[in-house]
């Protein structure tokens, strides 16, 4: 393993106060998170049991965790606490839920329940496509962030403002989540904040717990995240947090880099390091990143080196249009790949907006080019996955209405609409769950006799599966459900290719065996334990998918965040692009800067920009105008190539082909 440098060392070892790493791209701060596990343990005698670490993704916590055990060659590596936000949330109120209103076997809604609830809850005032639980739904998830009550909201007096709509609406989301026994992902931040500013028992016990605390990604905390860190480290500040101001790209989803100043006024006595000695990428790279970062206004001042070799000039290619640019883009990629002989893994293509990976898709599978789009499907975004999921929720928590409403025809059982709306309807005059209304008498008022049937078949097989869930193994438990459902039957009967059926059986089949290994190894092993964790993967594991092999990597700017490739291409670098026509204020111009800052620093070996002289944007042709970050970029470090400058792109792929296929060894047709 590397020695560290003189600032990482500093890092490791410095244990008199709070502490603040500034940790610029590249610079090794995973490493010294690590590094500070190991020498808290090994040299200053901390017990592992009472150490946290805690970061934004389930990648990177595993990464971390991986790391440690190295270290520590796996001696007590699994008693330190190592987790997302999110999850550590998890387990502090795990338990105290009684303390906030709330039995075991809660739910946790992700945006899409959240945004049915929100939608139901609105129905009466807006139709169809005009519904905005959307926006509503990230307003209060903002609201949240910031620890603002729903009796704290500004609220206009017949405003219709997304504003006066959330604020409206908010007491009574929380009325109903608190009825479903569910907690949204925001609650995870929210709940046990307020929980230790009620209980100051509850907190002196965490306290007690967490003698020594260790954050990454400091600069895309929120307001709760920070105060649950504040409340967390207390007086005795054993903390050490790690940041980058110039990196922190999520002020849309509340993110607040000016946290990393409010440490210096909740902890005076705080320590700064900074960590500017780059490993990644090359001096030009760096030196143009310094150059365009500068632009922005600054927490705290810092500068990347490098000790590499200062690299090829940065270039930019021009191009008439999308598909040029695509053509162009990959035609650049394939030649480059067989001049240095490299692997597709090895290229990365960045881009502001999701759907500038369209065309660029149809350019890559015209020419058979291997590629991994991050942020498409994830596993848990599959039918069949939140089918299951769903049936496990509900047998955990039997008030989870959206569940019930996700698998009341999952497979079909004829319960439509003129069945489900008298059922709402007599749930709410009750004051009860779809569930409880379906079995209670009253019902036989509002349904024919055969709806009551069929709502009464599903919902007594329901309740004697949940009496089950408390006797049976996790995963039998699973497989007697899918076995009772004939899931895989049904499978086979609505789905036209009978592959597409054996694949999404086998999808099912990844998830039971993703219990039984989940059972087996967590210290959680009880169905409503395991299903919290795998609900909570599901939303935390969403566009942090890894590349599964030698494929070309697309991926939005802020989706490559973590990532490091040795040949980047940034495309699209226009007005209206990046930066966004979205972010027309001082503030959201400085964070597109420090989201093409962010790309630019994703690239060891290469950097390339390209831009369209015209676009299509929502049904029609636009000019565009090269980015002003390109401006901002040292000309003397920038190679500009106008189109007509270079040789017929077509003609450049082809030859790019012609090489790669005598260098597989195959003939080529032409």
């Amino acid at each position: 393993m590397p020695e560290l440098n003189p600032q990482q060392k500093a890092a490791v070892q410095y244990i008199n106060g709070p502490l603040l790493v500034l940790a610029g791209a590249g610079s090794g701060k995973t490493s010294v998170i690590t590094r500070k596990i190991a020498w808290l343990i090994r040299d200053y005698g901390i017990a592992p049991r009472h150490i946290v670490a805690v970061t934004f993704t389930n990648k990177a916590a595993r990464e971390m965790k991986a790391h440690v055990a190295d270290l520590l060659n796996g001696d007590h590596s699994k008693e330190i606490l190592i987790s997302t936000f999110h999850t550590l949330g998890l387990k502090i109120l795990r338990d105290h839920l009684e303390l906030i209103g709330y039995r075991p076997g809660f739910s946790i809604y992700d945006s899409e329940d959240s945004q049915a609830l929100l939608a139901k809850l609105l129905r009466g005032q807006y139709s169809g496509k005009n519904n905005p639980a959307d926006a509503v739904q990230q307003q209060i998830s903002l609201w949240k962030n910031d620890l603002v009550s729903s009796a704290e909201t500004p609220l206009t007096a017949g405003g219709d403002s997304i504003q006066d709509v959330a604020a409206r609406v908010y007491g009574e989301y929380e009325q109903h989540l608190q009825a479903y026994n569910a907690i949204d992902l925001d609650d995870l931040m929210l709940k046990p904040v307020r929980l230790f500013q009620n209980h100051p028992q509850v907190l002196e016990a965490w306290q007690q717990r967490v003698r020594y605390l260790l954050v990454d990604e400091y600069q895309d905390t929120n307001l709760s995240q920070h105060e649950l860190v504040k409340l967390l480290a207390g007086k005795r500040g054993a903390l050490t947090v790690v940041g980058d101001d110039d990196q922190s790209i999520y002020a849309w989803r509340g993110a607040h880099p000016e946290n990393m100043k409010h440490l210096q006024q909740d902890f005076p006595s705080l320590k700064l390091i900074k960590l500017e000695k780059n490993y990644r990428s090359s001096g030009r790279i760096l030196k143009a990143a310094n150059a365009l970062i500068a632009n922005n206004t600054h927490i705290y001042e810092k500068a990347l080196w490098c000790e590499c070799d200062y690299g090829e000039p940065l270039r930019v290619l021009q191009a008439r249009g999308d598909d040029h640019e695509a053509d162009r883009i990959v035609s650049e990629m394939l030649y480059h790949k067989f001049k240095n002989n490299t692997d597709f893994r090895d290229y990365a293509i960045l881009y502001r907006e999701n759907n500038q990976a369209r065309v660029l898709e149809r350019v890559l599978r015209e020419r058979r080019i291997p590629y991994y789009l991050s942020g498409g499907t994830s596993f848990f975004d599959k039918t069949e996955i939140k089918d299951v999921m769903a049936y496990l929720r509900l047998l955990c928590n039997p008030g989870d209405d959206n569940a019930f409403l996700r698998v009341i025809n999952t497979p079909r059982r004829e319960i439509g609409p003129t069945t489900l709306e008298p059922l709402a309807a007599h749930a709410a005059e009750l004051g009860t769950s779809l569930l409880q209304a379906s079995l209670d008498f009253g019902i036989e008022r509002r349904l024919t006799a055969k709806q009551v049937s069929m709502l009464r078949a599903f919902s007594n097989w329901l309740t004697d599966m949940i009496g089950k869930a408390t006797d049976e193994a996790p995963a039998k438990l699973v497989c007697d459900m899918l076995a009772d459902l004939h899931y895989e039957e049904w499978l086979k009967d609505t789905c036209n290719d009978h592959k597409i059926a054996q694949r999404r059986m086998e999808n099912v089949l990844e998830l039971v065996a993703w219990i039984q290994r989940l059972a087996r190894h967590e210290d959680e092993k009880s169905l409503s334990d395991l299903v919290v964790r795998l609900t909570l993967a599901g939303i935390l594991d969403k566009g942090n998918e890894e590349n599964p092999g030698d494929y070309v990597s697309l991926m939005t700017l802020h989706a490559a965040k973590g990532q490091e490739f040795p040949h980047v291409f940034i495309v699209g670098m226009e007005e209206g692009l990046l930066p966004h026509h979205q972010s027309p204020s001082e503030s959201g111009l400085q964070e597109e800067r420090r989201l093409a800052y962010v790309g630019m620093t994703r690239a060891r070996k290469t950097l390339t920009f390209s831009f369209v002289a015209r676009r299509k944007r929502g049904g029609e042709v636009i000019a565009c105008e090269p980015s002003r970050f390109l401006k901002e970029l040292p000309a003397d470090d920038l190679r500009w190539e106008e189109p007509e400058r270079e040789s017929d792109p077509q003609a450049m792929l082809g030859r790019a082909e012609v090489y790669l296929a005598n260098l597989r060894g195959t003939p080529d047709n032409t």
